[in-house]
């Protein structure tokens, strides 16, 4: 959700939103001019400490969600992956998030959206993932499921039925719009709707086994416009997880609608670990 420390789990979260970053008043400016001029420079393609960030694509959607964030990562110098989930189970798309954080070398910041917070709850535990960046995600405790999840906030899971084989679709230009992106381009949502990969309902309701945010650092970027998953469900989790927590003026797709700010979060973060 901007970084103000990593809170301890359970703890009330430190919000900030973007673009209410406080300003040096006039009489502190000399002194942190030279402090600045004193600092040794350190060059954007030289991240700090992790190097290594792992994007994980939610529901209705696919690794290319990711395409406006990579570039902005790689110019500063980060190793980045997206996973391509196949979200047939939970499983699956935990396998398929192992099988890419194994082919990395050194730390991880892992970082998951919407569906993808279940899936980087469970991956998380991986031994290289030193922390953990939620985007208005889906956060289970261990032994719960999505669905568990959403009924103790007294959320439904909308009116989006299965098809015969049991895949929940969201592939009308319209309905993507409403749900998920409605400060999207329709042009680009018309690519969203197209490419979208549908989800099978049953994964909702498999349960976290271990959750990674109880043991390693987490930030969670909020979504203030979100018509897929209400914004103060996204206020508590944060606060459940004890995420450091950041807030913006976006809809679900904040990584495509915001992609600078999203980039600057996980950037933060990893800067952080």
């Amino acid at each position: 959700m901007a970084d103000a420390g990593t809170s301890s789990a359970h703890s009330i979260p430190a919000v900030v939103r973007l673009g209410e970053m406080p300003l040096p008043t006039f009489g502190k400016t000399r002194a942190l001019a030279s402090a600045v001029a004193a600092a040794p420079v350190r060059a954007a393609t030289q991240p700090k400490a992790v190097r290594n960030i792992v994007l994980v694509h939610g529901a209705f959607s696919d690794g290319s969600t990711w395409q406006d964030i990579i570039p902005l990562l790689q110019c500063r110098g980060y190793n980045v992956t997206a996973v391509q989930n196949s979200l047939t189970s939970l499983a699956d798309d935990v396998a398929a998030t192992r099988r890419v954080l194994l082919r990395q070398e050194g730390s991880v910041l892992l970082v998951g959206h919407s569906w993808a917070g279940a899936v980087v709850t469970e991956a998380g535990n991986a031994e290289n993932v030193k922390g953990l960046v939620y985007l208005s995600a889906l956060v289970p405790d261990a032994g719960e499921s999505v669905s568990e999840m959403l009924q103790k906030q007294n959320v439904s899971m909308g009116a989006l039925a299965p098809d015969h084989e049991g895949f929940v679709w969201l592939d009308d230009p319209k309905t993507y719009t409403h749900v998920m992106a409605d400060d999207v381009p329709a042009s680009r949502i018309a690519v969203l709707a197209a490419t979208q990969q549908p989800i099978s309902a049953k994964v909702f309701s498999e349960p976290i086994t271990t959750a990674a945010w109880s043991t390693k650092p987490s930030w969670y970027l909020v979504t203030e416009r979100d018509n897929a998953l209400p914004t103060h469900v996204q206020q508590w989790l944060a606060q459940h997880i004890g995420a450091t927590t950041t807030a913006i003026n976006s809809g679900h797709m904040s990584m495509i609608s915001h992609p600078e700010a999203v980039a600057d979060l996980i950037a933060r973060a990893a800067q952080q670990l």
